[in-house]
């Protein structure tokens, strides 16, 4: 997919096929990094048995700012805040 199709898409999680062509590399490749280190990726993946999903916004976020933290009213997203 292009960028703008994965922008345009309505699908929340997108496989490795989905990316490879942005990424410039094969659907293999993604693979096989998320199933050893999926930090080295540099943007969110799922990794469930064999199957790997990259949520999409996270993914379009990424490419857009890099690994910059997205914040939502002064809360990192995936902090709690204490009650």
């Amino acid at each position: 997919m292009t960028y703008r199709q994965i922008k345009e898409s309505r699908k929340n999680m997108l496989v490795p096929a989905d990316i490879s062509d942005i990424l410039d590399c094969t659907p293999y490749s993604i693979n096989v990094q998320a199933q050893s280190d999926a930090t080295k990726l540099g943007f969110p993946v799922c990794v469930m048995g064999t199957r790997v999903r990259i949520p999409r916004l996270a993914f379009l976020h990424w490419l857009e700012f890099g690994n910059v933290p997205v914040v939502v009213n002064d809360i990192k997203v995936g902090e709690v805040e204490a009650i």
